[in-house]
């Protein structure tokens, strides 16, 4: 059997050679998606199906993609367009402006904010920066979602913080007009744009299918109107086109994301093969019953099982109540801390939130306990100055006779930059600089025999380009949005209440739905334990709605030491000592 086939159960082998015709895998989380994207394209050139060259596999992260063309090289497959569709697109755009336009192409704005603020200064507007962020995201949706400023202006009456729709709809304009003064594309733009060309251009057109053969497309939940529409571009009349998603991780609708094209894939493709993987093989068989229990019954919804030998979890996922969310964060923190302390990795434990707002309290609770944390969505690792620094000196010295080991080497440049045997206190930036330094003097003892300081230099600037980060040794504290796509032994799912999650703005039965989803999501990131908290706080917040439809046959209610909780309930509406999840159902 080649390397392709080996390892893989029978739902990812019946995906993986299917190289021919129109093909959905609708894949659960911790199935082994990319698993199987990459294997069945390996498949396809092994048995002279696919020619590398000739394959685009489509994804919507840079680090997804540098995965992917990591795999696929590690499989012995070279060659094969592994990108994002804004890397895709803007590649064409830049291959052919030329000749059509006799010119570059435009530049790319590289602050749309900051563009927005300018426009807006011109036309005498001055929205504050959270209502310009909005601004841009309302743009972004505009364009993904192919509508008109007039269509927009339809669609979304209202308007956004203190300017009014007409004041929306100016701005929206201004923005245009600069841009174009400018020579100037936004992100979207370069969708719009290699679209409108492959469209208008039909020796383009035959020289991108002549070019690509084979698609596949990752995360198809999430691809936008604009997105299907290029795609449908690329494709042309060829018929092989694998996509892959799962409905219920569908959290960027705001964003113009539409699973109705993951979910309608078959009928608009009535040729099309389903494949479904259910087989996790992420989390204890526990954690997946939490995760069943909240999306039963709802469309598209997959059945995830333990993968064979999995444990059932060597502790049951519980909830917590709290009185408020300054006693929800150090009872986590506390939690960590016992984790900790019996030897578990602090990279392998996770806090995720709704909001960005929810992580101060739990740094700082954090850093109380003598923890350190890394706020997920900062600054790349690569792009901080610590690391940047200790780049270049290690570049420097890896010009001179190396006295010693290459570890030992590494570690007295990254002395010198500050690097000490112990820690500093958690929680202030010394620590942060600290755990950076510590960060490379870790790749430096995890890189294989054998290696250069040359060689490790050049490793880390590949990986800074590839956007490939390493796990800081700290706690992972991040929204559930940042956390798609990622995992962790434990996870703390905190603020399970009626107005943080659901939102408070999420109204509609979609909206809410949405973050049923995200819940969901938030839950599938844990594969050893689940813990989950609410607190009641000054607003006297209810529990949410989603611990009563998982109901407490699946999380054991748990005190504020995480000894079981009293038995005394008070109604549907839970109370601060019960945990709040009862099982009563509302859909």
């Amino acid at each position: 059997m080649s390397r392709a086939l080996a390892g893989l159960d029978e739902s990812q082998l019946e995906a993986v050679r299917s190289l021919r015709g129109p093909l959905v895998v609708l894949a659960g989380a911790g199935t082994g998606k990319t698993r199987v994207i990459t294997h069945r394209i390996a498949h396809g050139v092994d048995t002279g199906a696919y020619s590398p060259g000739r394959v685009m596999a489509v994804t919507f992260t840079a680090k997804a993609a540098g995965e992917m063309r990591g795999r696929l090289r590690a499989l012995g497959v070279e060659g094969v367009a592994a990108r994002t569709f804004h890397a895709a697109a803007l590649a064409q755009l830049n291959y052919f402006w030329p000749t059509l336009a006799g010119d570059t192409a435009p530049g790319i704005v590289d602050n749309k904010v900051r563009l927005l603020a300018h426009a807006a200064d011109g036309i005498g507007l001055n929205p504050d920066t959270a209502t310009l962020r909005d601004a841009a995201s309302a743009i972004e949706w505009r364009k993904v979602s192919m509508l008109s400023i007039d269509d927009y202006a339809s669609a979304r009456p209202q308007g956004i913080g203190r300017m009014s729709v007409d004041q929306v709809v100016a701005l929206q304009r201004a923005y245009e007009k600069l841009k174009d003064e400018r020579r100037q594309l936004d992100f979207e733009d370069v969708l719009l744009a290699c679209a409108g060309m492959l469209e208008a251009e039909p020796h383009v057109a035959r020289a991108v299918h002549e070019q690509y053969r084979h698609f596949t497309v990752d995360e198809f939940q999430d691809v936008s109107p604009l997105q299907h529409r290029l795609l449908a571009l690329w494709l042309g009349d060829r018929r092989d086109l694998c996509v892959v998603g799962d409905a219920s991780q569908t959290i960027y609708s705001f964003a113009g994301a539409d699973a109705r094209f993951l979910l309608e894939f078959s009928a608009r493709h009535d040729d099309a093969r389903v494949v479904r993987l259910e087989t996790n093989y992420r989390s204890d068989a526990a954690i997946l019953g939490v995760a069943n229990e909240l999306m039963r019954d709802r469309p598209g919804a997959l059945h995830l099982v333990a993968a064979p030998g999995r444990p059932a979890g060597a502790e049951a996922p519980t909830v917590a109540a709290f009185v408020d969310d300054d006693e929800e964060a150090r009872a986590v923190a506390a939690r960590i801390s016992g984790q900790i302390a019996s030897g578990i990795d602090p990279r392998q434990i996770a806090v995720l939130y709704r909001a960005h707002a929810q992580s101060a309290e739990l740094v700082r609770a954090l850093a109380d306990a003598g923890i350190a944390s890394t706020v997920l969505g900062g600054r790349r690792f690569f792009d901080l100055p610590e690391v940047r620094q200790g780049i270049m000196a290690l570049r420097g010295a890896s010009v001179a006779p190396i006295e010693g080991g290459f570890v030992d080497t590494v570690r007295d440049v990254l002395r010198s930059l500050g690097l000490t045997d112990e820690p500093p206190q958690a929680g202030g930036a010394l620590r942060d600089a600290w755990e950076l330094r510590a960060a490379l003097l870790r790749l430096a003892e995890e890189a294989p025999p054998g290696t250069t300081l040359r060689e490790f230099t050049d490793e880390l600037t590949a990986r800074a380009r590839s956007h490939d980060e390493p796990a800081l040794r700290t706690v992972t504290l991040a929204t559930i949005h940042a956390s798609k796509g990622l995992e962790w032994d434990h996870v703390h799912l905190v603020g399970m209440a009626e107005g943080l999650l659901p939102i408070a703005y999420a109204t509609t039965f979609d909206q809410v739905d949405e973050e049923r989803r995200l819940a969901y999501v938030g839950i599938t990131r844990a594969a050893r334990t689940l813990s989950v908290s609410w607190a009641r706080g000054v607003r006297d917040r209810q529990p949410s709605r989603f611990l009563r439809e998982i109901g407490n046959g699946t999380l054991r209610a748990v005190g504020a030491s995480g000894r079981p909780a009293a038995a005394t309930r008070r109604g549907a509406s839970g109370s601060a000592s019960s945990g709040g999840a009862d099982t009563t159902r509302r859909r």
